[in-house]
């Protein structure tokens, strides 16, 4: 069936809209010395990258002892004697096991005075203790809480680093000891920690001497936290980007902020923040799965502040989410869970807080230990403490965490994990499962709207809709129906391309702006076909089509006078597969066809009335709103409002509609007046919205003096 509206086709359905990211406040910072250390920061030899390019360090290769207690001791590191070295970066006043010494005794961020836990207990309580909030563009994330008083938005990060940062972060506020090791190209063992950049002869490379560099204001904690003294700012740090990286943008502190602006404001003592810069690049989801930072747990004992691994190869690919809160309530074979796991993504974005139903999804993944993974340690873990055990600073699992412990030998136990969480957390109905399983498609759409050329955010989406295909199963259907429900045209512009066959996967500078144009690009062509026949969309991906294989829609842009908004394409990762590159390669997909949901189903039409006579607020920016309750169930094709209001001066007037966080401007002060009346006026923007309930008509006088009434106003839909 051929649709016209207006004379343009069916292709409006389902356009998604592009988001945008609130900047707000501007950022301070005062000078400081800068050693050439960072400015050659290349002394990290590496031969490995993760799935989105960035340079980890290889695995130590360390296996756990087949002993329990060999285990738990781990593998010694560095003596305790380099701390006093020049690379330090801060200070061990405390242990992790104390529960009785003064500073242990202390009220903290979540813990009251004389609490009677460990500095462990406290991380996970303060995990526990973070506020979720908004989150800039779709979805929540959390507030960071620092000892200092000071709160600021969830930084925007990649997956592994939300958990390194929160763990590094609350190492250095309390005087905790704690390092990470991996191992370089060269086959070295390092150490990244409060001791600083080593390896057991040294300082490695050239990375910097911490203590020497660079300033350490925490003596200022309490006058800061009593409100005496200002927040001391470092301005070469306020100034950094994490290395290699060109999407660590911060907008949730200020215009321009990156990553070492964000550190310039939580940490007092300003090593740490150069210090994170380095430690966060090189390592990853390989190393946090390395079970001489980490440990397996069983399902029962999770708690927040745990690290959950998705892994599906050996080496590089995974990833990586925090548990945030777990509300356990019954015991043994009864005990019930509810938890909430939030992430972090390439291109870097503020960590989105997952609902119980996707926390849920993301326990029970098979990637997340299962049988076919289980040897690629993923899985939920816990971070091992550093402690000091003959002199040598070691990462040991903690006697009052040994009975939660699993061994990496215990495959069978490891394996079964998901599906004992799948029992463990609590149940929803399938069509709750399906809200929750379309609003991970829709995260993952919203990563796509900031960062079109994203691949991994293209592969979550389909992965959220084969969630979406077996949980449609349960309830009678088919994934063509499942598709015609929950599918857009986006998906099909940014269908997923297979990584190392595609370019566009290592293109981490594409914006939300270019997102749109290639949209409008797809629309227009859609739009302007002669054959009124639906037409297959337009894939963005690197073509064999002149240029840097993006020529048609940089062009676009160019033709509507929007050439400075697209970005060219450049190698923003390790690109191998731009050397001998002839044109992206989608992977196959058995989704329905655009053209199959975009000419399906008969358009009926229906007419709704509202005669209710209401006075228009003057001067006042809620003004008035008028509903109507459309109880035809379906899917939207257009919409038309006719509307009569009078008003003494209707220059002064903004009419709005709303339906389902969908919203569009029908009239905005065309000029004076007696009355407006508009007929027949097409509303864009609704394509794709459920037609089922209420409709809100919004009517603002955005000036005095000058009174009306809304006298009535009538919705149009086609609906199939």
């Amino acid at each position: 069936m051929n649709r016209l509206i207006g004379g343009i086709p069916w292709l409006f359905r389902r356009i998604a809209l592009s988001t945008t990211m609130a900047l707000i406040l501007s950022l301070a910072a005062c000078s400081a010395d800068e050693p050439s250390e960072w400015e050659e920061n290349d002394g990290v030899a590496v031969d490995g990258v993760d799935e989105f390019g960035k340079p980890t360090l290889d695995t130590t290769g360390w296996e756990e002892p087949a002993g329990k207690a060999d285990a738990i001791q781990g593998r010694p590191g560095l003596p305790v004697d380099v701390d006093d070295s020049s690379t330090a970066v801060w200070e061990v006043e405390n242990d992790w096991s104390d529960r009785e010494t003064d500073a242990a005794r202390e009220a903290g961020m979540a813990w009251p005075e004389d609490s009677g836990l460990s500095w462990e207990e406290k991380f996970h309580l303060w995990v526990d203790s973070l506020p979720r909030i908004e989150r800039d563009g779709y979805g929540e994330t959390f507030l960071l809480t620092t000892p200092y008083g000071v709160e600021l938005p969830a930084p925007s990060l990649e997956c592994a680093e939300v958990t390194i940062f929160l763990r590094v972060a609350f190492a250095n506020w309390y005087g905790l000891p704690f390092f990470m090791e991996g191992r370089d190209a060269n086959g070295n063992r390092l150490y990244f920690g409060h001791f600083g950049i080593r390896t057991a002869d040294g300082r490695y490379g050239n990375m910097a001497n911490f203590r020497d560099a660079y300033a350490d204001y925490s003596d200022l904690a309490d006058a800061i936290a009593a409100g005496d003294e200002e927040w001391p700012t470092d301005a070469n740090l306020a100034g950094r980007q994490l290395p290699g990286a060109q999407d660590d943008a911060q907008p949730m502190i200020g215009d321009d902020a990156h990553t070492g602006a964000y550190f310039d404001q939580v940490f007092l003592n300003k090593r740490v923040g150069y210090y994170l810069m380095m430690n966060l690049i090189y390592f990853g989801s390989i190393n946090l799965a390395d079970p001489v930072n980490t440990f397996n747990i069983m399902p029962e004992s999770v708690q927040p502040g745990d690290t959950l691994l998705h892994r599906w190869q050996r080496t590089g690919i995974g990833h990586v989410m925090v548990v945030m809160d777990v509300d356990a309530f019954g015991e043994d074979d009864e005990m019930q869970m509810d938890a909430n796991v939030a992430s972090g993504s390439m291109p870097r974005r503020q960590p989105l807080w997952e609902n119980s139903a996707s926390t849920k999804g993301q326990f029970t993944n098979e990637r997340a230990g299962g049988p076919a993974y289980v040897d690629y340690n993923g899985g939920i873990k816990r971070w091992r403490s550093a402690v000091e055990v003959n002199g040598q600073w070691t990462n040991v699992v903690p006697d009052e965490f040994a009975d939660d412990y699993i061994s990496g030998f215990q495959k069978d136990d490891l394996a079964e994990r998901p599906e004992r969480f799948d029992d463990l957390l609590t149940e929803l109905d399938p069509e709750e499962r399906l809200d929750a399983m379309a609003g991970i498609v829709e995260q993952a759409r919203e990563h796509l709207r900031m960062f079109p050329a994203s691949c991994v955010a293209r592969n979550n989406r389909e992965s959220g809709f084969e969630d979406l295909y077996e949980v449609g199963e349960e309830l009678g259907m088919t994934p063509a129906e499942i598709d015609e429900r929950y599918r857009e045209l986006d998906d099909y512009i940014f269908a997923p391309l297979v990584y190392d066959q595609s370019k566009t996967c290592c293109w981490n500078s594409s914006t939300s702006e270019m997102y749109q144009l290639v949209v409008d690009y797809n629309v227009e062509q859609l739009a302007d076909a002669e054959s009124q026949t639906c037409q297959k969309p337009v894939v963005f991906k690197g073509r064999d089509d002149g240029g840097d294989g993006f020529e048609r829609f940089r062009q676009y842009a160019s033709d509507v006078g929007k050439a400075e908004l697209w970005v060219d394409w450049s190698a923003d990762e390790n690109c191998p597969q731009a050397e001998d590159w002839v044109e992206d390669v989608e992977q196959e997909h058995d989704w329905t066809p655009w053209c199959d949901i975009a000419g399906g189903g008969e358009i009926t039409a229906h007419s709704f009335h509202n005669d209710e006579t209401l006075a228009i607020p003057d001067n006042d920016p809620d003004g008035v709103v008028s509903t109507i309750d459309v109880d035809v169930e379906g899917t939207v094709e257009s919409v038309v409002v006719d509307l009569s209001i009078t008003h003494t001066y209707n220059g002064d007037l903004v009419v709005n509609l709303h339906k389902d966080g969908v919203s569009s401007e029908i009239y905005n002060g065309n000029g004076p007046g007696e009355d407006v009346l508009l007929v027949d006026h097409q509303v864009d923007g609704f394509e794709g919205v459920d037609s089922s309930g209420a409709w809100e008509l919004e009517v603002i006088d955005t000036m005095a003096i000058d009174e009306g009434d809304l006298e009535e106003w009538s919705l149009h839909l086609e609906v199939f």
